[in-house]
């Protein structure tokens, strides 16, 4: 088993590799094909198998500036997106605290639970509005 291992390490050796662009396109490959034979779309699979080869491609490459350079401008487009997930992420982990929107300037604010009904009064611009708790 070493020997195998071995043999693919030396394999990768100089090649670029995982990152997130190539998650993504794995993720994404992996939804196409999932819709594609729900609604029994021809050629479906074939379609899904675009993505796959794009981050096989990219995996395997060893021109590391160039799949860098893409990941980089990947994480610069994706990065509010990842930013509201991680946001909503935390959000629903925390078990202690409510968040609620501003209605005037919208910035989130957060609240303990279990209190029943309070006058949430926002910071940034002063606006005053009761919520359930």
């Amino acid at each position: 088993m070493n020997g195998i291992m071995e043999k693919f390490r030396q394999f990768m050796l100089g090649r670029y590799g995982n990152d997130l662009l190539n998650t993504v396109l794995f993720i994404f490959g992996a939804v196409v094909s999932i819709i594609c034979s729900l609604f029994r779309i021809p050629f479906g699979g074939l379609i899904s198998l675009i993505p796959y080869g794009i981050a096989i491609y990219r995996m395997m490459s060893k021109n590391y500036t160039k799949r860098s350079e893409e990941n980089r401008k990947f994480l610069e487009v994706s990065a509010p997106w990842r930013a509201f997930i991680m946001k909503k992420l935390q959000q629903f982990q925390d078990k202690e605290h409510r968040y609620y929107s501003c209605p005037k300037c919208h910035n989130t604010l957060r609240v303990p639970r279990y209190r029943g009904k309070i006058k949430i009064s926002c910071p940034h611009c002063g606006k005053e509005f009761i919520r359930k708790t």
